[in-house]
């Protein structure tokens, strides 16, 4: 599920101020956004997240305590594994890291231009609570996303037909930990597309901004444009969705018409092979 990328016609139905955007029925903008629903790498340590632990984590075994029934992470609880006291920090197979998220970045990307979307809206999917901070390497896994997709934009942005820019939506939400040790997703976007410095054909913008307010803003300014929303592992949109939690999956699941396009259990369409395509 990787490497499957999904995407739907899909009003916003609020910013994450959560005030409902005022419309009328015939206004067309809505119907310039397409919500774009992608898996990606979990760091989190949680139960289900135990095959990215082990492709991708080398040291794991000295991280976290063993499994005496099998060889994989024991569980602290029925969700989180549990690390071992004084246990070492995390070591990355970065270059399986880059391969993968280049390949991701690249797929989604394509897959964008193929629908005629012409403003793609990304945000730090997976650089938040997934990229490990508990181990170690979430801003390894920041400075490796940054690199796959200025990557991708470099190699492949002469080849699209509808894509005319890309935006980054990374808000600062922690104001304290950007002067620690581990720099927000913004910096380290910021940092890696200016030294050295982008030269891709697609222009970038970096925003600390929200990025409803960003797709709903582009949209209505008559342009197509995409917004990326993360799936869960099985990449199923919106799993948390009955959650009241604060979680970005729980806030956008509430903001926008995802579930009901998306979500196999309310739209058997979902399920239809006819509707997938490889690319």
């Amino acid at each position: 599920m990787k490497f499957v990328v999904r995407i739907s016609t899909c009003p916003i139905l609020m910013e994450f101020d959560a005030k409902v955007i005022s419309r009328h029925l015939e206004e067309d903008w809505p119907n310039r956004i397409k919500l774009v629903s992608v898996t990606g790498i979990d760091f989190a340590g949680r139960k289900h997240d135990v095959a990215d632990i082990l492709y991708y984590v080398t040291n794991w075994k000295d991280v976290f305590e063993i499994d005496p029934t099998k060889d994989e992470p024991a569980l602290l609880n029925a969700r989180d594994f549990r690390l071992k006291k004084a246990g070492e920090k995390g070591e990355l197979r970065e270059s399986r890291i880059l391969e993968d998220l280049t390949h991701m970045a690249r797929l989604r990307l394509q897959a964008c231009d193929e629908e005629g979307v012409e403003i793609v809206v990304e945000t730090g999917i997976g650089l938040g609570v997934f990229a490990g901070e508990h181990i170690g390497v979430d801003e390894k896994v920041r400075t490796t996303s940054a690199i796959a997709i200025r990557a991708v934009l470099e190699q492949h942005g002469s080849t699209y037909k509808n894509i005319r820019a890309v935006v980054f939506a990374l808000p600062i939400i922690d104001t304290e930990k950007t002067n620690r040790r581990a720099r927000d997703s913004f910096s380290v976007f910021a940092e890696n597309f200016q030294e050295p410095p982008y030269n891709g054909p697609i222009p970038v913008l970096i925003a600390d901004q929200d990025m409803h307010r960003l797709t709903v803003a582009i949209a209505r300014r008559g342009f197509k444009v995409s917004e990326l929303n993360p799936a869960d592992s099985h990449g199923v949109f919106g799993e948390y969705w009955q959650n009241q939690g604060p979680a970005v999956e729980e806030k956008l699941a509430l903001t926008t018409v995802g579930l009901l396009v998306q979500h196999h259990l309310i739209n058997p369409h979902v399920l239809d092979t006819n509707n997938y395509y490889f690319i």
